[in-house]
Parts: structure tokens; C-alpha cells; sequence
């Protein structure tokens, strides 16, 4: 398959510190990218930047911080003059009946989900413009698409990037960035509030679940088609999925 070279391009990548981010920092690192990788967790994340060399540069960050967002593009712009692909990836699961919901699990679902999807897509657009293939690509969920029971909050914040992203092909695409999404279903990552460690590696197995290399994938083969081609969005299932 033919694809565009990508070595020397940089990325922002957001929930870097394990999972689908550490794979994605991975893969676009083994195509000879510069990579940005943010996160909270600190020690993580220095630990994935020591391990992938000098093609990686760890900013820790809480996406939900304004404050912190416009920190880490501001240094990606002092240290890389603009940005290639910002990798919206950063994200939490929450759980549970609606009526039962906390508030303070709802904010940080929200916080995380959506928020830092919106502060960090806003920053990256200065930096992403005259480069060409520019990406947008944003980790939304099959829970973008279609409603799943005890999963109301999580799915607001999804069908919001969904809806935000078809919005913001339109304004962006004349300009030549391309607005991107990868719609995962089920895959071994860590997750977030209110859900039994034991039950979802139950439904994860039964379903011979996605792995985060898979989701990294397809970030790779998105970003790495010509400029003029948008993979607009990529929904992913595990083969036995077939709900919802």
C-alpha cells in the first residue's frame, strides 16, 4: 500500500501515557515522526518519552485545564514552529444509571471527553494551518453513534465530538486540514468510573476485543493518506461485536 511519507512530521498526542495513546506514540514514532505526548500522569509519561528517544517530547497535561492546554501548544510552537496532526485521544468511561449519576464523575467525564477535545482542537488550529495533509483526528467510540444502556453520560460526550467534528470538517476542510474520526468498539484499555475491572475484561474476551496497536493502525493509515483524501471517519469493531 502506498502511503505518504511521514518522517519529520510532528503530532500532538493526547492521553499518551498508556493505552491507545502510548500506541499511537509508538507507531508514528516507527514512521519517523516527532511526537508531543500529553497526559496527567506523569511518570508514565516520562517513562513512554525514555523509551521512544528523541523523537518524543513528554508535556504532561490535564486536558480539562485550559490553563495547561494553551502550555503545551505554546510549546509545541516555541520548539516545533506548527503542528502536523493533533491526535484528540485523552478520555474517561463513566457508568451507570442517570438517576444514581455523581455529579463530580459526570464533570470529569465531560471535563476530559469533551473539554479537552475543544481546548485542544482550538489550540492546534494555528499551528496546523499551511501544512499540508494536516490532520484533526479525534478518538470518538461506537458510543458516538448509538445510545448504550447505563452509558447516558458517556454518550453525550461522544455524540458532542461527533457532531462538533462533522461541523468543523466543513469550516476547516476549504482550508485544507482534514477533520478526522476513529470510532473504536470494544478494546483492552484502561478505563474510567464505576466499571468493574473483572466485568469488562468478561465482555472484552467474549468479544476478542480490540487491541490499542488496532486503533494505532488506523491513526497511521488516516494520517498517511494524500492530503487530499479524509478518512472522515473509521468505525472499528471487533469482528464478534455486533451490539449496539
Amino acid at each position: 500500500m502506498k502511503i505518504r511519507d511521514l518522517s519529520g512530521q510532528i503530532a500532538v498526542i493526547t492521553g499518551a501515557s498508556s493505552g491507545i495513546g502510548a500506541a499511537a506514540a509508538r507507531a508514528l514514532v516507527a514512521e519517523g515522526m516527532q511526537v508531543v505526548l500529553a497526559a496527567r500522569s506523569v511518570t508514565k509519561l516520562e517513562a513512554l518519552a525514555k523509551e521512544l528517544g528523541e523523537r518524543a517530547l513528554a508535556v504532561p497535561t490535564d486536558v480539562g485545564d485550559e490553563a495547561q492546554v494553551r502550555r503545551l501548544f505554546d510549546t509545541v510552537k516555541d520548539r516545533f514552529g506548527g503542528l502536523d496532526l493533533l491526535f484528540n485521544n485523552a478520555g474517561v468511561g463513566y457508568h451507570g444509571p442517570l438517576e444514581h449519576g455523581k455529579t463530580a464523575e459526570w464533570k470529569a467525564t465531560i471535563d476530559a471527553n469533551l473539554w479537552g477535545v475543544l481546548f485542544c482542537t482550538r489550540a492546534a488550529i494555528p499551528l496546523l494551518r499551511g501544512r499540508p495533509g494536516a490532520m484533526i483526528n479525534t478518538v470518538s467510540s461506537v458510543g458516538g453513534r448509538r445510545g448504550i444502556e447505563g452509558w447516558a453520560v458517556y454518550n453525550a460526550t461522544k455524540f458532542a465530538v461527533v457532531g462538533m467534528h462533522d461541523a468543523l470538517r466543513k469550516e476547516l476542510g476549504p482550508e485544507g486540514i482534514r477533520v478526522s474520526l476513529i470510532e473504536p468498539g470494544a478494546v483492552y484499555t484502561d478505563w474510567g468510573y464505576n466499571v468493574p475491572p473483572e466485568q469488562m475484561k468478561a465482555r472484552r474476551d467474549s468479544l476478542e476485543a480490540l487491541h490499542a496497536e488496532d486503533v494505532a493502525q488506523a491513526l497511521v493509515y488516516a494520517f498517511a493518506q494524500p492530503a487530499h483524501v479524509n478518512p472522515q471517519e473509521l468505525l472499528i469493531l471487533p469482528t464478534r461485536q455486533t451490539a449496539p
